[in-house]
């Protein structure tokens, strides 16, 4: 009966997350297309790989995180390997707070566009950083996925990943696999370490919340029963939409006139 009346109480009507600014971040995946940053994307926030290629304009995600009774939000941005409009890819590195840029093992040219991407993240963010005076760091991670492909197939060899990240502790390089899930969880573990965020956020360290558990989530004394030994738990947000583009402008401006709170976002809201 108490089980009954503790699901009724958590299932109940529309949800308001209130998440701190401080703990709201967005993580930017960009890459040339068909490189699988929607398969990394899809592994992150459900554990499971899609065999259909779908071409994505652009995606946006949201996951809320009640981690030893504090709220964070981490909003994922899956853009478009086309990039058909360059101001827009400006916009979102100029948002992103942590970075994902993803090659094919078995594409060169793949490759190369990481190069360019790292490069032009590094040229914006510093450019903003030297308007804001900030000194936050960027952490980025280096993504080689399809690991998973015969060595016959590779185009980029390993120490040339690896020479990309050589001179930024901020900077990580893995290869992984979507597909079968290899290094996946120890991308992210990194990404956010080097982020300062709670290892908790990544995959396999928190437990997955439904919705009809949201009423409930962010309260600091949030325990169910049967997940009493956690600490940390993790919520997609169904209803989640990507920012406007005059809120995103409004953000940015907000940090160049040093405005209210830098890292204020749009309120966490699940309807």
């Amino acid at each position: 009966f108490q089980d009954q009346a503790m699901m009724k109480t958590m299932s109940g009507g529309n949800c308001n997350l209130n998440v701190p600014a401080k703990n709201s971040y967005r993580m930017v995946v960009l890459g040339a297309s068909r490189v699988g940053k929607s398969s990394i994307v899809s592994r992150f926030l459900n554990g499971r790989f899609e065999d259909q290629y779908t071409p994505t304009i652009e995606d946006f995600h949201r996951k809320v995180y009640n981690i030893r009774g504090d709220m964070y939000q981490l909003d994922i941005l899956d853009t478009s390997g086309n990039h058909p409009f360059p101001a827009m890819r400006r916009l979102s590195i100029l948002t992103g707070d942590v970075f994902i840029l993803v090659f094919s093992l078995d594409n060169r040219e793949s490759f190369d566009e990481v190069k360019r991407l790292q490069k032009q993240i590094l040229e914006v963010k510093s450019c903003l950083k030297n308007k804001t005076k900030e000194s936050a760091d960027l952490p980025m991670v280096i993504c080689g996925n399809k690991n998973d492909h015969s060595e016959i197939f590779r185009k980029v060899r390993t120490d040339e990943g690896e020479n990309l990240v050589s001179s930024d502790e901020n900077c990580a390089y893995f290869e992984v696999s979507a597909k079968k899930n290899t290094n996946v969880d120890e991308m992210f573990y990194v990404l956010f370490s080097m982020a300062k965020l709670p290892h908790e956020m990544s995959p396999s360290l928190h437990r997955k919340i439904s919705i009809q558990y949201g009423d409930t989530f962010q309260q600091r004394s949030f325990r169910m029963r049967r997940f009493k030994d956690m600490d940390a738990y993790g919520m997609i947000s169904p209803f989640a939409r990507r920012p406007s583009v005059n809120s995103d402008l409004k953000y940015i401006k907000s940090k160049v006139l040093r405005e209210g709170q830098s890292r204020e976002r749009e309120k966490c809201t699940i309807q």
